[in-house]
């Protein structure tokens, strides 16, 4: 195998040494791309370190050397990977020494196109842990059972009921399939959950495959600067940030033509359960009145039959 470990850098000076050096522990581990992502720190000068000490780490910026979020570095990273297989690892998050245990037996199966495994946590500070451990806790982001490729997708989507999540930091692909068939990779329209949207989109188009799921392949760093954290000091409620992100799948799923169209209704009624949870509660009332209406015709066909609708819009 050889593994291209793509590393967006964004204000981790202090982390993407370990970062990077718990991708360097594996053999199988062709290359480390950092992009550098115009950081307000030092990360920039810590990256260049790096890549003089050790010879499979390179070092990139965006042309224009400015700042583009996760999504376009991560893009940026995949175009400049020549390994065989990608895997992605944030710069405050570290692999533990099973990360690619699984990945060795499954990809050997050329049908194959991706494997997925469990995320660990890490709090760097007792002030971290004060104010993330309501979101991560201290459980693994795992999918709960071993499921076929078929059943991802719509697993994700909350489709078949409890079935867990997979973190990008714990996924590896098969770069032929990824570049061929998913298109495009990472969106710039989210500034959040880019990587929930392309998580979707991906489990789609490709064969994802279970690893390890009950133990950690991987740790997310949880501290007081995280990307997250940065997001919430502008104001984003996380409804109002689910909103944007199913428009944005509703959107992709009926531009999809092959996608069928229970899949479609699903997404859309997801996407509208996010707007109703972020309207205030007069427009909750009209938008489920709405949907009711648009959805299920003998409920359309009472309220015009009581000549009712008239008075709600």
């Amino acid at each position: 195998m050889k593994i291209s470990v793509i590393i967006p850098v964004y204000n981790a000076e202090k982390y993407v040494s370990q970062a990077v050096e718990s991708a360097l522990q594996f053999d199988e581990v062709y290359e480390v791309i950092l992009v550098e992502d115009r950081s307000p720190d030092n990360a920039l000068q810590v990256c260049q370190q790096l890549a003089e000490q050790y010879d499979r780490v390179q070092v990139y910026q965006h042309p224009d050397k400015g700042n583009h979020g996760a999504g376009p570095t991560r893009n940026l990273g995949i175009e400049k990977s020549t390994g065989d297989f990608i895997a992605f690892l944030d710069a405050d998050d570290y692999y533990l020494p099973n990360r690619f245990d699984a990945e060795k037996a499954l990809f050997r199966n050329p049908e194959v196109e991706g494997v997925y495994g469990a995320l660990g946590v890490h709090y760097y500070s007792e002030k971290a842990k004060e104010q993330y451990y309501p979101l991560f806790k201290d459980k693994l982001t795992t999918v709960y059972k071993k499921h076929g490729p078929k059943d991802v997708f719509p697993g994700q989507i909350y489709m078949l009921g409890c079935f867990g999540l997979f973190s990008i930091d714990a996924l590896t692909i098969r770069r032929n399939a990824l570049v061929n068939k998913v298109k495009p990779l990472f969106k710039s329209s989210l500034r959040l959950h880019q990587d929930t949207e392309f998580l979707f989109r991906l489990s789609y188009y490709l064969d994802l495959f279970p690893g390890i799921l009950d133990e950690a392949v991987a740790v997310r760093g949880v501290h007081e600067n995280n990307r997250i954290t940065q997001v919430d000091s502008k104001k984003i409620k996380p409804a109002t940030s689910r909103v944007l992100l199913w428009k944005e799948v509703d959107d992709w799923a009926e531009a999809e033509d092959t996608m069928p169209n229970n899949i479609k209704l699903h997404i859309k009624r997801m996407h509208r359960s996010f707007q109703i949870a972020n309207a205030s509660s007069l427009e909750k009332w009209k938008m489920i009145l709405t949907y009711l209406i648009t959805d299920y015709p003998s409920i359309r066909n009472g309220i015009y039959n009581v000549n009712f609708r008239h008075r709600l819009f």
